[in-house]
């Protein structure tokens, strides 16, 4: 009876590895869509507190225009004091390299510039996004906005004299 009770659990240990196998054949065909399921649901998660968020900034008001931006960003609380003069540099850097740009001076293109503007935007998310989300919701809605400000001659002329 024992050698009958080994002799199946061997059967079944062998059964069993070709099972296991065959899953494991299986297993990253399975992983790959479930690494991609998490990833897929992150963004969903952040999209969600941004529609909350939306409607309050979209009831509050439209994009926020560049002066707007600043006094709503000299304003709040979500900042220190050493942050916010950190971010007045970065941001005088980047309206610096513009300047630059658009007298001939900077030779670089558009794109180019895009990254560093997408870099400090990116850094007012992070430090807003916990703090003052309606102020970020503000930011995300005025991000195309502002950038076709520094993107046009013409509109940033007007900004840079003004």
């Amino acid at each position: 009876m024992a050698a009958k009770a080994s002799a199946a659990k061997k059967a079944s240990v062998t059964k069993k590895a070709p099972a296991a196998k065959a899953p494991a054949t299986k297993a990253p065909a399975t992983k790959a869509p479930a690494a991609k399921a998490p990833a897929a649901k992150a963004p969903a998660a952040k999209k969600a507190p941004a529609a909350k968020a939306a409607p309050v900034a979209k009831a509050a008001a439209p994009p926020l225009d560049l002066k707007a931006l600043e006094n709503e960003l000299k304003g709040t609380k979500a900042i220190g004091v050493m942050t916010k003069l950190s971010l007045k540099n970065q941001v005088d850097d980047l309206l610096s390299q513009f300047r630059a740009f658009y007298q001939g001076k900077l030779k670089t293109t558009l794109a180019e510039l895009r990254r560093p503007f997408d870099l400090l935007v990116l850094k007012l998310l992070a430090l807003l996004q916990d703090s003052d989300p309606t102020l970020a919701a503000a930011i995300v809605a005025s991000r195309e906005a502002i950038w076709g400000i520094l993107s046009d001659r013409t509109k940033f002329a007007s900004l840079d004299g003004g």
